[in-house]
């Protein structure tokens, strides 16, 4: 095989139109940057997150911390390992972000509410991360957070279904 065709991101490139419906141009080239700039945004709202998951536990039932504690657990991880590829890749922290400031839910409904998007926007976002990369490692740990997020959606499904009906 030529050089060319194993440098392409599929074959036929650009020529070839495919029979499904494009959600996001995978052409790793231009993947790349905006990976790296979604992975500085993901880590740069940590402080307001960490605001958020503390308000929901001083709200929740005791018997649905559990359930938020664990979330809360999964994202400190996501972060750290957002970090790493960071650095890994770079040779650069993250840059610290301005102080977010943190706008409080006017209830635990609203905030489940608002927790459940977010997840769901992540998954939005971290699947465009995971396009930026071709090594198989880091897809591994993109694929671990990102499939994370949704298990945390239906966690707030659930804990939206207790108490919002």
């Amino acid at each position: 095989m030529s050089s060319d065709i194993m440098s392409t991101p599929y074959p036929g490139y650009p020529y070839t139109t495919y029979k499904y419906y494009p959600t996001y141009q995978y052409v790793p080239v231009y993947a790349y940057p905006e990976a790296l700039e979604l992975i500085v945004q993901s880590v740069g709202a940590e402080r307001e997150d960490e605001l958020f998951y503390d308000y929901l536990l001083s709200v929740a039932p005791s018997d649905q911390r559990e359930i938020i504690i664990s979330i809360r657990d999964d994202e400190r991880k996501h972060a750290k390992m957002f970090r790493e590829i960071y650095w890994e890749v770079t040779g650069r922290e993250i840059p610290q972000a301005p102080e977010e400031t943190f706008e409080t839910p006017r209830n635990y409904c609203e905030g489940i509410t608002r927790a459940l998007f977010g997840e769901l926007g992540a998954v939005e976002r971290y699947r465009k991360i995971l396009f930026g990369f071709e090594f198989l490692p880091y897809r591994n740990m993109i694929t671990e957070i990102y499939t994370d997020e949704l298990k945390h959606a239906s966690k707030w499904n659930y804990l939206f279904t207790l108490n919002c009906r």
